[in-house]
């Protein structure tokens, strides 16, 4: 988690796996989307790669990147946790306020 957590920090990577997540690019089509040099493309995919949140595979010459549909899910069910607890105590916290107010309108 914490791989793919340092991944996502990095804006182009984010760019990166928006544009392999439907469909394979190759890593020069990748690249053509960006004003960086190829080298620093593919270290873009490298460091994507080992966090386990996109998949390569080769097709003659060619490396052929996918975002990791189970990577990213178990990425967003942790991010979605902190969001649910939030939720949770912003719901706790209304209602509590809420029963104050009624409870203050009877006296």
């Amino acid at each position: 988690m914490d791989a793919a957590l340092k991944a996502i920090a990095e804006p182009r990577r984010r760019q990166i796996l928006s544009l392999v997540r439907d469909d394979e690019m190759s890593a020069g089509d990748i690249a053509a989307h960006f004003d960086v040099t190829r080298p620093a493309v593919s270290q873009h995919l490298t460091v994507l790669k080992e966090a386990g949140l996109v998949s390569e595979r080769r097709d003659g010459t060619r490396r052929l990147y996918r975002a990791n549909p189970e990577a990213l899910a178990e990425l967003r069910q942790f991010l979605e946790g902190f969001w649910e607890d939030r939720l949770a105590s912003l719901k706790q916290e209304a209602e509590r306020k809420e029963r104050k107010k009624k409870h203050g309108r009877r006296n």
